[in-house]
C-alpha cells in the first residue's frame, strides 16, 4: 500500500483505525447532546432519537466542508512531519490518538460531558511541544501557535456563549409565548404536543447536523495528519490539481501583490510583504518548470506546503493591515486567489470524509445512556422542560453552525451542556443547578487541556525511541 513495505502498511492501517475509533467514540460520547432532549421530553423513543441523530452526523460530516479540517491538519507545522525517519511520524500520530481515545473513553465511562475537541488538540500540542524538546533546531517553534490562539479562544468563549445566549432565549420565549404548556415538566410516558414535538426535533436534527459537520471534521483533519506524516509523496499535496490552472492563478496573486505600494506600508507590514513576495517567486520556480503535481517528490511536495501555509498567514496579515493601499475589489480578488492556491494543499479525499462520517454516523447509535442521564437529570434540579430543551438545543446548534462557517472547532458538548446550565438558570436563578455535576463537568473541562498535553507529550518520547 502507498508503497510501504508491511510493517509500515500495518502501522498504516492501525493509525487510520484508532481514527476510526476516536470518531466512533466521539460520536457516542457526543450523542447526548443532540437526544437528551428530546428523550427527555417523550418526544422521541430513544432508538428512535439515537438513529435519526446518527444519519443526520453522517449527513453533516458529507456536507460540512473541509475549512476546520484544516485548522486541525495545520496545527503542526510541516517541520515536525518531516522527519527522516517515517517511524518517528507513527510514534507521533499514535502518541496523540491514544491519549484522545483514553481520555474521551474515560470520561465517558464517567458520564461526564468533555469536550472531543479539547482532548484532540491537547493531544495535538503536546506531541508538537514534546518535538521541540528533541528537535535538531531548538529555536524553531513547533507548533502553529497563530491557529492553536484562535481555536483555543473558540472553545474557551463557546461555553460562556452557550450559558448566555441560553437565558436570553428563554428570556425572548417567556415574552412572546402565551401557551405556559412548554414551560412544564413533561407528563411521564406522554408525548408532547405536536407543534412542541416538531421545534423538539428539528432543533434535535440540527445539532445533529452541526456536530457533524464540526465534529467531524476534525476527525477528516486527524486522518490526514495521519496521511501527511506516514505517506506524504501522496498526501502532502493534491496532486490532482491542473498545473496549468494553477499557474494562472499564481501569477494573478502575483499582478495584484505589484498593485500594492510598499512605501505606504508600515515597517512590519512591509516585512509581511517582502516575505509573502519571496515566497511567491519561490513557488514560482518550483512549479514552473513541471508538467503536473504528481512528478515532484515528496521534498519538493513538502517544500510547496510549507510555502503555502506561509503565505496565508502574511496575507491575513496584509489584509489585515490599515495601509493596504488596495481598492476593495483588489482586496478581495486578493483574498479570493489566496484562498484558490491554498486549495492545493486544503483538501481531504472522498475516502476520507466517508470513512470519518460512517464512524461518527455509528458512533452516535451506540453508548449514549450514560451522559444523556448526565445532561438530562443532573445539571439542573429540576425536570428538563420543553422550552428548557428548546433553547439550549437552538442555541448549540446556532454556535456551532456559526463557528463552522468561520472554519473554527467547537465543544458540542460544552455548548450544549452551558446551554442546559444557562436555561436552568434562567427558570429559577442559581440556586437550580446541582453543584456536585457543574464542579465534575468543570473539572474535566480544566483538566482536558494539561492532561492530554503532558500525557501525548511523554508517549511521543517514550515511543520515538522504541518505534
Amino acid at each position: 500500500m502507498f508503497g510501504l513495505d508491511a510493517t509500515l502498511t500495518a502501522l498504516l492501517i492501525l493509525c487510520l483505525l484508532a481514527a476510526c475509533v476516536f470518531e466512533f467514540i466521539n460520536g457516542f460520547h457526543d450523542t447526548a447532546n443532540a437526544v437528551a432532549t428530546v428523550i427527555y421530553t417523550n418526544s422521541l423513543k430513544p432508538w428512535i432519537a439515537v438513529l435519526w441523530s446518527g444519519i443526520w452526523n453522517f449527513i453533516g460530516v458529507l456536507a460540512g466542508g473541509i475549512t476546520v479540517a484544516m485548522g486541525i491538519s495545520n496545527l503542526l507545522p510541516v517541520e515536525v512531519l518531516t522527519d527522516a525517519d517515517i517511524f518517528h511520524n507513527v510514534a507521533l500520530i499514535l502518541s496523540l490518538l491514544l491519549t484522545a481515545i483514553f481520555w474521551n473513553f474515560g470520561t465517558w465511562y464517567l458520564g461526564i460531558p468533555c469536550s472531543s475537541s479539547h482532548t484532540l488538540i491537547g493531544s495535538i500540542l503536546g506531541v508538537g511541544l514534546a518535538y521541540s524538546f528533541i528537535a535538531p533546531d531548538a529555536s524553531a517553534s513547533y507548533v502553529n501557535w497563530n491557529k492553536a490562539t484562535d481555536i483555543g479562544l473558540s472553545l474557551f468563549l463557546s461555553p460562556f456563549v452557550g450559558f448566555s445566549l441560553a437565558i436570553l432565549v428563554m428570556y425572548v420565549l417567556k415574552q412572546i409565548i402565551k401557551n405556559k404548556t412548554i414551560f412544564k415538566e413533561p407528563v411521564t410516558n406522554q408525548p408532547p404536543p405536536f407543534w412542541i414535538r416538531l421545534v423538539l426535533l428539528l432543533t434535535c436534527t440540527s445539532v445533529s447536523y452541526a456536530h457533524g459537520s464540526n465534529d467531524g471534521q476534525k476527525g477528516v483533519g486527524l486522518v490526514m495528519l495521519i496521511l501527511i506524516a506516514i505517506v506524504p509523496g501522496y498526501f502532502a499535496i493534491n496532486t490532482s490539481f491542473d498545473i496549468n490552472d494553477y499557474k494562472h492563478e499564481l501569477n494573478d496573486l502575483k499582478i495584484l501583490m505589484q498593485k500594492i505600494d510598499t512605501r505606504s506600508l508600515a515597517k512590519p507590514d512591509s516585512f509581511e510583504y517582502a516575505k509573502m513576495n519571496s515566497l511567491m517567486v519561490d513557488l514560482d520556480m518550483k512549479i514552473n518548470s513541471i508538467t503536473s503535481f504528481s512528478g515532484i517528490n515528496k521534498k519538493e511536495q513538502f517544500a510547496i506546503r510549507k510555502d503555502l501555509i506561509v503565505i496565508g498567514k502574511t496575507s491575513k496579515k496584509l489584509l489585515e493591515s490599515e495601509d493596504l493601499n488596495l481598492s476593495v475589489k483588489d482586496k478581495k480578488a486578493f483574498k479570493e486567489k489566496t484562498s484558490s492556491i491554498k486549495k492545493i494543499t486544503e483538501y481531504a479525499p472522498k475516502w476520507v470524509i466517508i470513512m470519518i462520517a460512517i464512524s461518527l454516523g455509528l458512533g452516535t447509535m451506540v453508548g449514549w445512556k450514560r451522559i444523556v442521564q448526565t445532561i438530562g437529570e443532573k445539571i439542573g434540579k429540576e425536570h428538563l422542560t420543553y422550552a428548557q430543551g428548546a433553547s439550549a438545543e437552538l442555541v448549540a446548534a446556532t454556535t456551532i453552525s456559526l463557528s463552522t462557517s468561520l472554519g473554527l472547532p467547537v465543544s458540542t458538548t460544552q455548548v450544549l451542556s452551558s446551554g442546559i446550565a444557562g436555561s436552568m438558570v434562567a427558570n429559577k436563578g442559581i440556586k437550580n443547578l446541582q453543584k456536585k455535576t457543574i464542579r465534575n463537568i468543570f473539572i474535566a473541562w480544566a483538566l482536558t487541556l494539561p492532561v492530554t498535553i503532558f500525557v501525548s507529550g511523554g508517549l511521543f518520547i517514550i515511543l520515538r525511541f522504541f518505534l
